[in-house]
């Protein structure tokens, strides 16, 4: 099982954590609520789990621009 993160504005690969017995409460994701897990995290069929995040070019573009909240996706 691998857990793959990426940016979900644009897209780009943010890290891979390719461990076997990782909890979700050590990645935080027992503090999301179900539409946010629904929203940013998704399984395959062999148990891969990838995760919408969002990376520091992004980040920066939103806040600079807050009316792009409204984009799914932020081209730079």
């Amino acid at each position: 099982m691998a857990i793959h993160y990426s940016c979900r504005h644009c897209g780009v690969s943010l890290g891979t954590v390719d461990k076997q017995t990782v909890q979700a409460e050590q990645l935080g994701f027992h503090k999301l609520n179900e539409e946010e897990r629904h929203e940013m995290i998704q399984y395959d069929h062999s148990g891969n789990v990838y995760v919408k995040a969002i990376c520091e070019d992004c980040h920066e573009s939103l806040e600079r621009n807050p009316d792009y909240y409204q984009q799914d996706f932020l081209i730079h």
